[in-house]
């Protein structure tokens, strides 16, 4: 069964982590999370409240790590999720986050990355010449990567797949599938 890994860790965003690992699940895939250690994560839910300039943070569900980064071979996965939050605020900085995603890309392997999630990507240096989505507050640090920010819930170049956050998620996962089913059907 082909395997697809998701990079992720404390006060990731719930909704971002459950529903890519949940449908890709449904679709047939194994799927493994990795994190710093293999521990048991934290995430958070952000909403959107009346008068916040800005989304609010609350705790959200607790899931355990399959695997730790320095334990990840990415050669064994067919895919990479990357969810948002604030954990690619400090993921970025992994040096095994970079190798990770750097193999993806350099494989032409389907990347999918929601929200805060292309901070990972810029961290990684892959973003030069790519065109991006994300949370709106990051276009300036999709362009100071190097990328092409568009404002937008399903924005594909060659293998990547990004959207702006969680809303978003049926138009920004189903042609992450269409390439994952192309790359590595499930029998």
């Amino acid at each position: 069964m082909p395997k697809v890994l998701i990079v992720t860790g404390d006060a990731a965003e719930d909704l971002e982590v459950f529903y890519p690992y949940q449908r890709l699940l449904e679709e047939g895939y194994e799927v493994d999370i990795a994190a710093p250690a293999v521990k048991k994560l934290q995430f958070v839910v952000h909403d959107f409240v009346d008068g916040f300039d800005t989304y609010t943070e609350k705790p959200g569900h607790c899931w355990p790590a399959d695997v730790a980064f320095a334990d990840v071979n990415p050669a064994d996965y067919v895919a990479l999720v990357i969810p948002g939050g604030r954990a690619p605020e400090y993921l970025r900085n992994d040096p095994d986050v970079q190798r990770i995603v750097r193999h993806f890309f350099d494989a032409d392997a389907p990347v999918a990355a929601l929200c805060h999630g292309p901070l990972i990507l810029g961290g990684a240096g892959v973003l030069q010449g790519r065109t991006s989505s994300a949370y709106p507050a990051l276009a300036v640090d999709v362009t100071t990567a190097g990328g092409t920010y568009v404002d937008g819930a399903d924005v594909v170049d060659g293998n990547l797949v990004t959207g702006r956050a969680w809303p978003d998620h049926p138009q920004w996962f189903r042609p992450f599938i269409d390439q994952l089913r192309k790359v590595a059907p499930v029998a």
